[in-house]
């Protein structure tokens, strides 16, 4: 009998139960991994906004929920060659997944895929260590897989400024360490309780997230020089204010970027040809979705994405590569905010951050001793 067998039964997780609630419930893993993916046993987890917001999708087949862990391996793929038993690592688990109901974050066993994980080094814990894994694939493909921007190993030899929108936000706070590894001169932005955090994460300059004119004031204060932007809310007002703070046009040779986490049409993200909105014209537009590393098709809704084998070589690079930095203490890991209660205690923190409670800070359980 095989280990995937033996914790068969008697499996936690939490489900999506309807359109309102997420219920403590039982999962079944009977099935060897795959031959690319690892075994892990969850010893913690973090919440991410796309965990309360697939409630909102109806899925039928009551599929677990979550996507950041940290754990032990428990058993590899005959394919995998960078994880071993008995392992400490953290990783992305695709939550909420129609297709495949009984694999995620938020249950005391996952399989995934070896190129979206990475090992936890000895001077941070889990809780710390679960707060990484969408934040770190999302900074890699917007940053780095779609838009030009210098891997931290050959940084810029001059400055310029690249703006991260929404830096206190868990995507935000790791991109504007990678920018500042990256040689940019860091701007950002951030409510007024959270600029004393986001400065000592490296940001040059920080600029008031509520103010109705943050996009010109970021403009003024580049000289109009600002040329790329990397938006890590994507909502409430933050593409608008993206494109005012952006320059007013591109300099010759060269191009405008905005790269997001959100769009409207989903349609046009499968098709990766959208638009941005508010400046149709001159700005090279991407949105990056952390799923598609797993190099697998699946479907949200009634939207279909295809498998982009691109986006999994891609991770598999990446997360080798970011590994390296946390273990070298270059990138630390967003604040937690480690909450009791494990399974039990999982549906008030989605709750708390659907109502807006939560703010510059990740909410983390441990679900188990490893």
């Amino acid at each position: 009998m095989t280990i995937v067998h033996s914790i068969a039964t008697n499996m936690k997780a939490i489900k999506i139960e309807d359109k309102k609630a997420v219920v403590v419930a039982d999962a079944i893993l009977t099935n060897d991994p795959r031959p690319d993916e690892v075994l892990v046993k969850i010893v913690a987890v973090a919440l991410n906004p796309t965990d309360w917001k697939h409630l909102e999708y109806g899925i039928p087949t009551r599929p677990t929920v979550g996507c950041d862990f940290a754990g032990v391996v428990e058993k590899v793929g005959p394919e995998v060659t960078r994880f071993k038993k008995g392992e400490r690592v953290f990783g992305l688990a695709h939550g909420s997944n129609e297709g495949r109901p009984d694999n995620a974050a938020f249950q005391e066993y996952v399989y995934t895929k070896e190129a979206v994980m990475a090992h936890i080094p000895d001077h941070l814990s889990f809780e710390e260590a679960a707060t990484f894994p969408v934040g770190i694939l999302t900074v890699g493909q917007g940053m780095y897989q779609e838009m030009p921007v210098p891997w931290p190993d050959s940084p810029l030899k001059e400055k310029v400024p690249m703006l991260i929108y929404g830096g206190s936000s868990a995507t935000g706070a790791l991109a504007i360490q990678f920018a500042k590894l990256s040689g940019y001169e860091v701007l950002t932005t951030a409510g007024k309780s959270n600029f004393d955090y986001v400065k000592s994460l490296g940001a040059d300059a920080v600029f008031d997230s509520r103010s109705p004119t943050v996009g010109e004031e970021i403009r003024a204060y580049t000289n109009d020089k600002l040329y790329c932007v990397f938006d890590t809310i994507g909502e409430h007002g933050s593409p608008e204010a993206s494109a005012k703070a952006l320059a007013s046009k591109a300099p010759e040779g060269r191009e405008l970027y905005y790269g997001t986490i959100l769009v409207k049409d989903i349609k046009n993200f499968i098709e990766r040809n959208s638009k941005f909105e508010a400046r149709p014209d001159d700005v090279v537009f991407s949105v990056s979705l952390a799923y598609t590393a797993q190099g697998e098709a699946f479907h949200i809704r009634d939207a279909k994405f295809p498998a982009r084998l691109e986006d999994y070589v891609f991770a598999k690079k990446w997360m080798s590569f970011a590994g390296d930095l946390i273990a070298q203490g270059k990138v630390k890991p967003h604040r937690a905010e480690v909450r009791e209660g494990g399974f039990d205690s999982i549906p008030s923190g989605l709750e708390d951050m659907k109502n807006g409670k939560v703010s510059g800070v990740k909410l983390v359980y441990r679900l188990a001793e490893p």
